[in-house]
């Protein structure tokens, strides 16, 4: 495998070379700890005041990212293993992003920095924009282990896609897998339902929800037998209710360190308008999440 790292000194980053310290990745594996700097004198010119001292702060910041770098591919370092590392001068997202794709990363590691839903909504972050944009899966790394994963899949493409990383990656190999599968049925409005009707509404919301849960059990159980045909331990779970507080719950509930999701790739201002259940579990959620994005079609 080849693994990018994303990392910038935070305490998020130390949780995401933790996690990755904490993997026993495959032989031949290759890791890449990239480090982002902005530039920060671009737009100065010789004679502006304070330009040489900005310059020389600037210089002291790299040397000290550049040193810090060495201590984590030392970290990080291991027999069968290459570990290297890059410093960057660009966006950190954009740069990060490019970075992946110059590397042919399979999986990008980033920190959070636990902004709550509406930070995280109005302000984005690096981490997000990562998800939005890279080529290939993002795990925000939340927790410095894998020990038990939750798989939350719906049975579309973008979960198949999910499903058959698990399957297929040997840092699956062994973990307890919860296969969840939410049914989320809207519930009818009763506001202007002539109370002669209330009673058939109700009847047909309530046949709406049977259908889709025993839609959604076999989804989640079809799943997880194609992942124990795989090698992997797995077993399934049917939740009704708002999919990404259901995924939620059953992470916290099960004491998961690990929410496994796919998305649909929706970027831009129509994911801010219409939201995603993985957008929901990334904000909300206490656990890693590892997002395997369906390219978007724009």
């Amino acid at each position: 495998m080849r693994i990018l790292i994303a990392y910038d000194g935070s305490a998020g980053a130390a949780r995401a070379v933790a996690f990755a310290e904490g993997v026993d990745w495959p032989s031949g594996s290759a890791l890449r700890i990239v480090s982002v700097v902005e530039p920060a004198t671009l737009q100065l010119m010789p004679w502006t005041v304070g330009a040489t001292a900005l310059q020389a702060l600037e210089s002291d910041a790299l040397t000290y990212v550049e040193a810090d770098q060495v201590t984590v591919v030392g970290r990080l370092s291991a027999p069968n293993r290459v570990v290297d590392a890059v410093l960057s001068r660009d966006r950190p997202a954009s740069g990060l992003v490019d970075q992946a794709r110059e590397f042919s990363a399979d999986l990008v590691i980033v920190g959070s920095r636990g902004h709550g839903p509406i930070t995280s909504l109005l302000l984005g972050s690096v981490s997000t924009e990562v998800v939005d944009h890279a080529h290939c899966p993002v795990l925000v790394a939340r927790r410095s282990t894998m020990q038990r994963v939750v798989f939350a899949t719906d049975g579309s493409k973008p979960a198949d896609a999910a499903e058959d990383i698990l399957a297929r990656w040997p840092i699956f190999a062994g973990l307890p897998i919860r296969v969840v599968s939410v049914a989320d049925v809207v519930r009818p409005w009763t506001t202007g339902v002539a109370p002669t009707m209330y009673t058939e509404v109700l009847n047909a919301y309530a046949k709406d929800l049977a259908r889709a849960g025993a839609e959604h059990l076999a989804i989640a159980r079809c799943s997880a037998k194609r992942l124990r045909e795989a090698g992997r331990r797995a077993d399934a779970e049917m939740r009704t209710g708002d999919a990404a507080a259901e995924i939620i719950a059953v992470a916290h509930a099960w004491g998961a360190d690990l929410v496994v999701i796919g998305s649909r790739g929706q970027t831009g201002i129509k994911r801010i308008v219409m939201g995603s259940v993985a957008r929901n579990v990334l904000a909300a959620g206490d656990a890693s999440v590892l997002v395997i994005r369906q390219p978007s079609e724009t």
